[in-house]
C-alpha cells in the first residue's frame, strides 16, 4: 500500500480485541482494547481498555459525519501496522461528547488506524494543518 492511499472503512463486528503498537498519548499502560458497538448500525463504538477498567473512548468511522475525510498515512505507520492493502484498514475518530450532538466534536487530526487483518492499531497524528482535534460533528 502506498503512503498516499486514502483510507476509509466501516466498523465490523469481527474485531473484538485491538492491540496498540504504540500507546495512546497520555496512557502508556493501556495497549489492549475491545471495540464494542453501541448502536445497531455499528457506527458508534466504545474503544474500551482491557488494561485499565476506567478507560474508554467514544469512536466512530469518520465517513458517518465527514464524507470527504480521507487521511493519508505515512510510510512509518504503514510499516508499523504491516498494512498490505487499503481494504484491511479501519479508520476511527475519537469523539468528545458534548451536552448534545451539536456540541460533540471529533478529533480529525489524530485518528486511530486499525489493521483489521492483524488487529494492531495506532493513533496517528496527521501532517495536515487544516485538521483539528475538535471538529464539530454537525456543520
Amino acid at each position: 500500500m502506498s503512503s498516499t492511499s486514502s483510507l476509509s472503512s466501516t466498523v465490523t463486528t469481527d474485531l473484538p480485541v485491538i492491540d496498540l503498537v504504540h500507546p495512546l498519548p497520555g496512557f502508556p499502560d493501556a495497549r489492549r482494547f475491545a471495540l464494542v458497538q453501541l448502536d445497531d448500525e455499528g457506527h458508534l463504538c466504545d474503544l474500551r481498555s482491557l488494561d485499565q477498567d476506567d478507560l474508554s473512548f467514544l469512536v466512530v468511522p469518520p465517513a458517518y459525519f465527514f464524507a470527504d475525510y480521507s487521511p493519508v498515512l505515512d510510510d512509518a505507520t504503514v510499516a508499523d501496522l504491516a498494512i498490505e492493502s487499503a481494504d484491511e484498514v479501519l479508520v476511527l475518530v475519537i469523539l468528545t461528547a458534548g451536552a448534545s450532538l451539536a456540541a460533540t466534536t471529533a478529533n480529525l487530526l489524530a485518528p486511530v488506524v486499525v489493521n483489521t487483518r492483524t488487529r494492531q492499531a495506532v493513533q496517528v497524528v496527521l501532517d495536515d494543518t487544516t485538521l483539528s482535534t475538535a471538529t464539530p460533528v454537525l456543520s
